[in-house]
């Protein structure tokens, strides 16, 4: 199995959803994740990632960061990390999927993480997107203006451990 190093300055974790029809983006700063993954062996692959929900930035309407990160929203206090733990990864007709453990709020729930990879010379490439249903993790459950789906897109960039 190999294990690979995050290179967080190469790598990003953004949202996207949509408030009264217009779309409303923003990303992550500090996010980390453990991963071991080999093409050649998926039965030893695992993805271990944790999100900073405090770190949320890129919103400039500060009415809507602040409710992002207040209690109907993220609940960032409360619960500082959204962390996906993956139980299988498999090989897919579009790239790999990761499936596990997605938690969010402190609501836990099957997630499936569908990501392409692009492994030279000891540097992987992958990137993910991911539609995540809000409500189902209590955030902004009060929210009419704000549609359910989030997109989620991850751009990780990794060096082979030694």
């Amino acid at each position: 199995a190999q294990d690979w190093v995050l290179d967080r300055e190469a790598s990003s974790v953004e949202f996207e959803a949509r408030n009264s029809g217009a779309a409303l983006t923003g990303h992550f700063e500090d996010f980390e994740a453990d991963i071991t993954l080999d093409p050649e062996d998926l039965p030893g692959a695992s993805i271990d990632a944790r999100v900073s929900t405090p770190s949320l930035d890129g919103i400039s309407d500060s009415s809507i960061r602040s409710a992002l990160r207040g209690g109907g929203g993220l609940g960032v206090e409360a619960h500082p990390d959204a962390r996906f733990v993956s139980d299988e990864i498999v090989a897919t007709e579009t790239g790999y999927e990761a499936r596990g453990t997605l938690t969010l709020k402190g609501q836990s729930h099957d997630a499936s993480l569908p990501f392409t990879l692009d492994i030279a010379d000891g540097r992987a490439v992958a990137d993910v997107e991911l539609e995540i249903d809000r409500t189902r993790y209590d955030v902004g459950s009060s929210w009419d203006t704000v549609a359910a789906p989030v997109i989620v897109r991850l751009h990780i960039e990794a060096d082979a451990a030694e």
